[in-house]
C-alpha cells in the first residue's frame, strides 16, 4: 500500500484523541474500518505505531517519529487547500462560512447576524456534542470555525496552530427540573435538595459526566446517573423522572423549571476557535451580541446576572491573556477575553 495524506490524517487524529473510537467519530468513519486502516498503515510502514490498551491508544517510539514528520505535512496541505478554496470562492463572487458548534441558544441569532453583515457569505452549521471533535474538524480544514464549551476541570485538546477567542470565561451551569418539583419553588437550588433525584447526562459531551460525578461526590451525594442525550433529558425532566444540567440561557417551559445551583459548582468556558484571527474577526462580534441577547431572554439567567452586580456589556476586556486550561476557581460574573493564539 502506498502511503497517502489521508493516512497521515488518520494517524494524527488517533494521536490527538488517544482513542480509536473518538478518532473515528472525528473522521466520520466506523471504528472497525479505522482499525483495519490503521493495521494497513502499520504494515506499510513496517512496525506498530500505537499501543492499544483499555485506556486508549498511545504512540510507540516509531509512532512518535512518524507523527513528527506527518503533522507538518498535514498542516501545510490543509492550509494550501483552505487558501485555494477561499480564493476560488472569492473569484466566483460568493463564499461559505462553515461553522461547527455545540448546542447553544445563541446560534439562531448568530447566524441571522452573520447573514445580515455579509449577505454574499452563506454560513452553514454542523452540530456535535463533542467540542474536541469540532476543534479537530477546524484543524483539518473541514470547518472554518467552531463555537464550543470547555467543561471546568476537563481541558479541551486544542490542536496546535488554532486561534482561540474566549467569549465567556466562566458560565455557570443551571439545573432543569420539573415545574412541580419542590426545589423549583426556590430561587436557587442546593445539590442536597436533589439528593433523591436521578441525573441524566449526555456522556458524549466532553468532560460533563466527570464534572457532575465530581461535584456530586464533593457534596456527599451518591445519586443515580443515567446516560442520555439532552433532548431526552429535558423531556424526562419535565415529567419528574430525572433532573439534568442546563445552560443558563435555556428558556423555561410551563412544565420545566430552570434554576441556578447554589454556589455555581459547575462552570464552562465558551470559546470560538478558527485557524486565523482574521477568521475570528469575521464572526466574533455577532456571536457576542447573540449570546447576551439569549442571556437576557432567560429569566433565571437575567436574575443571576443582576444579583452578580455587574452588567456583562460593561465588563472591561483585558488586552491579551495566555491560553490556560480550566481550573476550579469560581468567578462571580461571566468574563470575556480577547483573541489568543494557541500552539506554535
Amino acid at each position: 500500500m502506498e502511503l497517502e495524506v489521508r493516512h497521515l490524517r488518520v494517524l494524527c487524529a488517533i494521536a490527538d484523541h488517544g482513542s480509536l473510537h473518538r478518532a473515528a467519530r472525528q473522521l466520520g468513519v466506523a471504528q472497525p474500518s479505522l482499525s483495519t486502516q490503521l493495521r494497513r498503515i502499520e504494515h506499510a510502514l513496517g512496525g506498530q505505531l500505537f499501543l492499544r490498551t483499555r485506556a486508549g491508544c498511545r504512540p510507540t517510539p516509531l509512532g512518535h517519529a512518524v507523527l513528527s514528520r506527518a503533522r507538518p505535512l498535514v498542516a501545510e496541505l490543509t492550509s494550501l487547500v483552505t487558501e485555494a478554496r477561499a480564493a476560488a470562492a472569492r473569484a466566483a463572487g460568493g463564499a461559505r462560512l462553515r461553522i461547527g458548534a455545540t448546542a447553544s441558544r445563541a446560534l439562531p441569532g448568530w447566524l441571522r447576524r452573520l447573514r445580515t453583515r455579509a449577505p454574499r457569505t452563506e454560513p452553514t452549521l454542523q452540530m456535535d456534542a463533542s467540542a474536541n471533535c469540532l476543534l479537530g474538524l477546524v484543524a483539518a480544514g473541514r470547518l472554518d470555525m467552531a463555537f464550543v464549551h470547555e467543561v471546568e476541570g476537563s481541558p479541551l485538546r486544542i490542536p496546535a496552530g488554532l486561534c482561540v477567542r474566549v467569549l465567556v470565561e466562566r458560565e455557570p451551569q443551571f439545573v432543569s427540573l420539573a415545574a412541580d418539583h419542590p426545589a423549583a419553588a426556590l430561587p436557587e437550588v442546593r445539590l442536597a435538595d436533589l439528593a433523591g433525584d436521578r441525573w441524566m447526562v449526555d456522556s458524549t459531551v466532553d468532560g460533563e459526566w466527570d464534572a457532575l460525578c465530581r461535584v456530586l461526590r464533593e457534596a456527599g451525594l451518591d445519586s443515580d446517573m443515567l446516560h442520555g442525550d439532552y433532548l431526552t433529558a429535558y423531556s424526562l425532566a419535565a415529567t419528574g423522572e430525572v433532573v439534568t444540567v442546563s445552560q443558563p440561557t435555556a428558556r423555561p417551559r410551563s412544565e420545566l423549571a430552570i434554576r441556578p445551583l447554589q454556589g455555581d459548582p459547575i462552570g464552562v468556558r465558551l470559546l470560538l476557535a478558527a485557524r486565523t484571527e482574521s477568521e475570528l474577526d469575521l464572526a466574533y462580534a455577532e456571536l457576542e451580541e447573540s449570546y447576551w441577547e439569549a442571556a437576557h431572554q432567560s429569566p433565571a439567567y437575567q436574575t443571576w446576572l443582576n444579583r452578580a452586580g455587574t452588567h456583562p456589556r460593561t465588563t472591561p476586556r483585558p488586552a491579551r491573556v495566555p491560553q490556560t486550561s480550566h481550573t476550579d476557581t469560581h468567578t462571580d460574573t461571566p468574563r470575556r477575553r480577547r483573541p489568543i493564539p494557541v500552539g506554535p
